[in-house]
């Protein structure tokens, strides 16, 4: 259910997640090394949690480079690097400090309005940053931003 908004060099995804066990299972079922990992690190029970996920593809190669899971229970930021073909894609999970950042959503929002300059070669995108249009990703984020708003609104209001 993710829409896809194209921005240039990069496309843009939102989408409203809820994650389960046994959605990660099917998600991750062509990927055992992903899969083993991430079942190694979750809690007792299994991973759950829900909440927007913003998406920072190639539009060329359909590389997912950046994820931000605006989660409401444990809120991260994947940087997903992009590897040579056959070699184990590395993932790396940041956890999000709303104490320190405030709302998740809306530093999501800048980090790919302002950052992906610097955010893109550490997931092994570098050469897509000469290649950015900061109008395309303006006008992008002009649509994602009110997506990604009423998604988590539309959530929050069922609760």
């Amino acid at each position: 259910h993710t829409r896809w908004i194209a921005a240039g060099v990069v496309t843009i995804g939102v989408e409203y997640r809820d994650v389960t066990p046994e959605a990660l299972v099917e998600t991750y079922r062509d990927d055992p090394d992903q899969l083993a990992a991430l079942l190694a690190q979750s809690p007792d029970g299994g991973f759950a949690d829900e909440g927007v996920s913003l998406h920072v593809n190639g539009t060329d190669d359909g590389h997912e480079y950046l994820r931000f899971d605006v989660f409401d229970g444990e809120p991260h930021y994947h940087y997903v690097h992009k590897v040579p073909d056959g070699t184990p894609v590395v993932n790396q999970v940041v956890d999000y400090d709303v104490a320190a950042h405030g709302e998740m959503l809306t530093w999501a929002l800048e980090c790919i309005r302002h950052r992906l300059p610097e955010m893109l070669p550490r997931a092994g995108g570098a050469a897509l940053v000469d290649r950015l249009d900061r109008a395309a990703l303006d006008a992008a984020l002009d649509e994602v931003a009110p997506l990604a708003t009423a998604a988590q609104a539309a959530h929050r209001s069922r609760a």
